[in-house]
């Protein structure tokens, strides 16, 4: 959303803008607001704005108050370019979270600045170690997908997967993990993602009789309508995705009934993880509703981090701030969950070292700034998604 989805993505972007500490200080976020991930966004656009409310609340950024400002990436690569600049240049903001989308993410990372999602492609970008994501690699996703399908006791599949960073990354992990543990791979296929039939395409892959088919591609892009249209021809009764396919859009287009055979995998939280049921009580509190949806938690972790970042910096500086993020994301130091700005706020302030342990888990992060992370297997349950197993 890596994803890719989002998926996001979801890190630090670091710019050397200068920033006044009597001022507001502002926060970047690169957000998929229009395009084929938009249904994924509007519970990260409360995780973000979450955070950035906890911030204020328990005292503020530096010497003044967060501000969260919002640039759409669209989930393509030139208005990704177009958001970054205007976030780096107009906006001054001095780091960036987002984006979800591993195309996006790349193109804005490229032009101007780095921002994070999932795509392999990301880990050994050479961007001087301003890169930082906390959901991991589309590579690990696709090993664990393999490992998953075998489980089933599937072992005969086809793949499509959405020619873009996100699908090309996870389908050719994922293709060479399955085969290399004895599965095999009768069609590897891709698409195109704004088309209105996928039946030819459908048919072809189904040509060997698989057991299921793999459809790596954005629920709101292709993804729903391959699904709907396999249905449909009778080409497919069992279908396995990846993250960018468990989004409620799925289950609204085909039906819960058609999807009781079928799984999904999407980077997750850690089990009886503490951080993310205090996130998931105080977020549904505040929203209602939206606490379970895919990259919550990591939305949330990444923009307090991002905040935790510049307030241990004690300013916008590019260097300083590189150590910082280093530096308040990973031990030694005293634990700050969730919401605990103002006791994070008096540890920096009295020279303490810090080590946010969020709603996602610890973010160790290596020297390509990536984590490993949990990866979670979905199933349909009415309406929405339950959580029936965590691999790690």
């Amino acid at each position: 959303m890596r994803k890719s989805v989002v998926m996001a993505a979801l890190a630090g972007l670091l710019a050397g803008t200068a920033i006044a500490h009597a001022a507001d200080t502002k926060i970047g976020a690169l957000m998929d607001v229009t395009g084929p991930l938009a249904s994924f966004i509007p519970p990260l656009m409360n995780a973000a704005n979450f955070a950035i409310k906890n911030v204020n609340d328990g005292g503020g950024l530096l010497d003044g108050k967060a501000v969260l400002v919002v640039g759409d990436s669209q989930a393509a690569s030139q208005p990704a370019v177009d958001a970054a600049t205007k976030l780096v240049n107009v906006e001054n903001v001095p780091i960036i979270m987002g984006a979800l989308a591993s195309g996006s993410t790349i193109a804005a990372a490229t032009a101007v600045t780095i921002p994070t999602a999932t795509s392999p492609a990301m880990t050994g970008m050479k961007d001087g170690d301003h890169l930082f994501r906390l959901v991991p690699s589309d590579n690990y996703q696709g090993d664990v997908l393999a490992k998953v399908v075998l489980d089933e006791g599937i072992k005969k599949v086809a793949i499509t997967y959405v020619n873009n960073d996100y699908g090309v990354g996870i389908a050719n992990t994922f293709n060479a993990a399955f085969k290399k543990a004895g599965g095999k791979v009768t069609a590897f296929e891709k698409h195109e993602d704004k088309k209105n039939s996928y039946r030819s395409e459908i048919a072809t892959l189904a040509k060997h009789k698989p057991d299921a088919l793999v459809v790596i591609a954005y629920a709101s892009g292709s993804g729903s309508k391959i699904v709907k249209q396999a249905i449909e021809g009778g080409f497919f009764s069992r279908f396995i995705g990846t993250d960018g396919l468990r989004d409620d859009e799925l289950i609204k287009e085909v039906g819960a009934d058609a999807l009781k055979d079928s799984f999904f995998t999407a980077p997750t939280s850690p089990d009886k993880n503490e951080a993310s049921a205090k996130l998931h009580a105080a977020f549904n509190a505040e929203y209602k509703e939206g606490a379970d949806k895919p990259f919550v938690d990591q939305t949330y972790d990444a923009t307090f981090l991002a905040a935790l970042a510049v307030e241990k910096a004690g300013s916008a500086d590019k260097t300083k701030m590189i150590k910082a993020l280093r530096d308040v994301a990973s031990a030694p130091g005293e634990v700050i969950g969730p919401g605990e700005w103002a006791k994070a706020k008096e540890l920096i302030k009295a020279g303490k070292d810090i080590n946010y342990e969020g709603a996602g888990g610890s973010y160790e992060f290596d020297a390509n700034g990536d984590v490993t992370g949990f990866i979670g297997k979905f199933i349909v349950d009415g309406t929405t998604y339950k959580q029936i197993a965590i691999y790690k």
